[in-house]
């Protein structure tokens, strides 16, 4: 039997994780349904269905087991009214053991409360010992599963949520953006972005997200424009190029020739061509017919001996 695949989150701006839905084949988008994970059972909220199946993750699909019904919603919203109170305690404790080196971003309860997570960050890379911090969290809640969960500073800046660097109200992070995608220093150079730090970095401390979103488009509009520093022939004259502008399909061009000084003006890619090509031509135009021998050939340039 195929499996029916949906696709599920279990945060508002979460990642969306495919279950296979078999076990109630009927459910429909924006329908709460109780999936196994794993790390448990959890309370998501349908927000597609596949029409084609993807490839099947090592280990098989996840199944639905059913709808959630109205008491497993109340359920689900009374533990999260608890979990502010067990990060405050968790703080408390790691405080006391003198974990300066952790900080305690979250504390995500499960939805019928029977699994706790603490999730963690801390400043360097090495590997923090908090055996002693989950006993602890082990004996102040006895009847649930804790779990001590480490996430990176890009994980805690979509947490706590705020303004972005670039003075946005909400961060993209907390607003829309489900997946973090790899960024790199390349990806600003490549956009004439300054390098400069702060003009960079995100509040997360990494390069901001931002990053990637015209990427790919710079990247293909400078295939077909030219590079700096390049001669081109314009309506106006020859000239170098200065700067391209990728996203108005422009450059920027300091005209040499036919002005009393030079003068700094912007084209569109079909005002101008490459002055390299257009020399050879030329070149190629003026230079005498090699198969010419003496009248054989109607070209009407003469070899010369």
């Amino acid at each position: 039997m195929n499996p029916n695949i949906i696709g599920v989150r279990f945060t508002k701006i979460g990642k969306i994780y495919h279950f296979n839905s078999n076990a109630v084949p009927d459910v429909g988008v924006g329908e709460h349904v109780i999936v196994d994970t794993s790390r448990g059972k959890h309370l998501g909220e349908v927000v597609q269905r596949v029409q084609e199946t993807p490839p099947q993750p090592e280990g098989g699909w996840k199944s639905v087991e059913r709808r959630a019904t109205p008491r497993d919603l109340l359920l689900q919203q009374s533990w999260q009214n608890k979990q502010t109170e067990a990060m405050i305690n968790c703080r408390a404790r790691a405080s006391e053991l003198h974990l300066k080196e952790v900080k305690v971003v979250a504390a995500e309860y499960n939805y019928d409360g029977s699994r706790l997570a603490f999730l963690f960050s801390t400043e360097s890379e090495d590997k923090v010992d908090l055996k002693s911090l989950k006993k602890d969290m082990h004996e102040l809640y006895p009847n649930t599963h804790v779990e001590m969960r480490q996430i990176g500073p890009r994980d805690v800046a979509k947490l706590l949520g705020g303004m972005g660097a670039c003075g946005i109200e909400t961060r993209c992070c907390s607003k829309f953006l489900t997946d973090f995608s790899p960024i790199s220093i390349k990806m600003a150079k490549e956009q004439g972005i300054s390098l400069t730090p702060n003009e960079i970095t995100g509040m997360c401390g990494r390069l901001r997200c931002c990053l990637i979103y015209e990427y790919e488009q710079y990247v293909e509009a400078r295939k077909t424009l030219p590079k700096r520093n390049k001669r081109v022939v314009t309506p106006k004259g020859e000239g170098k190029v200065i700067d391209i502008l990728p996203m108005s399909d422009k450059i920027m061009v300091l005209i040499e020739s036919g002005t009393d000084r030079p003068q700094m003006m912007t084209f569109t890619r079909e005002e101008v061509e490459p002055w390299d090509e257009l020399e050879a031509l030329r070149r190629k135009a003026q230079a005498p017919c090699d198969r010419h021998e003496g009248g054989g050939c109607t070209c009407g340039k003469a070899k010369k001996n």
